[in-house]
């Protein structure tokens, strides 16, 4: 049992024992404590605030992401922040369990006070460029983002179109982080719902700014429908998140 006074590291993210490891996440990673955890759904989506000294006074800016160390080794998941104080050191994340990985273990078994190390903010993604209206596509990895671009200056105009596995889990939770206006189409067998987030983008196409995120086949489709109706490529900014059976898109 751990004492009261020490912090719980969480078994995912604890930090291995090897003494080269604890040296390289030292000099490339930051602690910080799970300050709180917010269950949006049973089965799947948490708000997870992060505070430590090590976050305080750093830039960031909506779309960039962070890793969090995950396991053994210096193996890591990516996150989107919703939100950064830099003057009290706090970030919050959106996880979405959407498997049995290691990021879906941590998500789901942390504990408020535990510990855990994490590398950036950094680079990833620009979505505040261009004039709005800004048309933002994803998934449920995606909602993080949006959560943050509805929340910055650039975001007048902003419209909401993702694909979900589950409407009814999924309606909640953007309702939660401020985005109940969005758009849900539900996924169907061999992608044939694409059909219809094509026909509510392309309805869009005559002067908005897309922004393309999640699924890296389902933005490929997408994005080849917008060029075909004439939408130029300083127009559209792309991030796959992730792809069936791979890992480390991000």
């Amino acid at each position: 049992m751990n004492e009261p006074d020490q912090p719980r590291m969480s078994e995912p993210s604890k930090p291995p024992q090897g003494r080269v490891t604890r040296m390289l996440l030292q000099w490339l990673m930051r602690p910080a404590r799970i300050a709180g955890i917010e269950v949006l759904s049973p089965r799947r989506f948490r708000s997870i605030a992060l505070e430590g000294d090590a976050l305080k006074g750093l830039a960031w800016s909506v779309g960039q992401k962070i890793q969090v160390a995950m396991g053994s080794g210096l193996s890591a998941r990516t996150y989107t922040p919703m939100s950064w104080d830099a003057e009290n050191g706090r970030t919050t994340l959106l996880a979405f369990a959407h498997g049995s990985g290691p990021g879906s273990q941590w998500a789901s078994s942390l504990q408020e006070g535990d510990m855990c190390w994490l590398f950036g903010p950094r680079r990833s993604l620009d979505p505040s460029a261009g004039e709005p209206p800004i048309v933002v596509f994803g998934d449920e990895t995606s909602f993080g983002l949006a959560s943050a671009l509805k929340e910055s200056r650039q975001a007048g105009g902003t419209i909401h179109v993702f694909e979900v596995s589950d409407a009814a889990e999924a309606s909640p939770v953007l309702a939660a982080i401020g985005l109940g206006s969005a758009t849900l189409i539900a996924r169907s067998a061999e992608d044939a719902h694409l059909a219809a987030v094509e026909a509510e983008l392309l309805r869009l196409s005559a002067s908005a700014q897309f922004v393309l995120t999640g699924k890296a086949s389902s933005i490929q489709r997408i994005s080849r429908a917008l060029k075909a109706a004439g939408v130029a490529a300083s127009r559209m900014r792309t991030k796959a998140y992730w792809a069936p059976g791979k890992t480390g898109l991000d």
